[in-house]
């Protein structure tokens, strides 16, 4: 089962979903920033995955530049990678698992981990 999450590129620090300021989204082209970052990605038409070392992860292309993102992520070590380039990138990453942003510093706190939980108790 995937692990669903949101990149944003926002000047505001989001401390929630509840406190975003839409004027302070900036637009800008995420797929060109992934697509460089990575190098085993296999394409199909719109669709993308990312492959990497015990994760993958899948996007879609858009049209245009846009303030967020969509990701589902297939192991833990693709959230690690993410964060690298969130911080390089100044994004923001939100959990829809959970419905918080996650802490780039400290993602034990609020990632991986509890994404597991929400999965155990789905099998409950």
């Amino acid at each position: 089962m995937s692990w669903d999450i949101v990149l944003f590129s926002s000047e505001q620090n989001l401390v929630s979903l509840e406190n975003l300021n839409e004027d302070l989204l900036k637009p800008i082209d995420f797929d060109k920033v992934l697509k460089s970052k990575f190098e085993n990605i296999k394409k199909s038409e719109n669709h993308n995955e990312i492959i990497g070392k015990d994760f993958s992860i899948d996007f879609f292309d858009d049209e245009e530049l846009v303030s967020n993102k969509m990701l589902s992520l297939y192991g833990e070590n693709g959230l690690f990678e993410l964060i690298k380039i969130a911080k390089v990138e100044n994004w923001q990453i939100y959990d829809s698992g959970n419905d918080k942003m996650i802490n780039l510093e400290k993602p034990e706190e609020n990632g991986y981990g509890n994404f597991q939980k929400y999965l155990n108790n789905l099998n409950e």
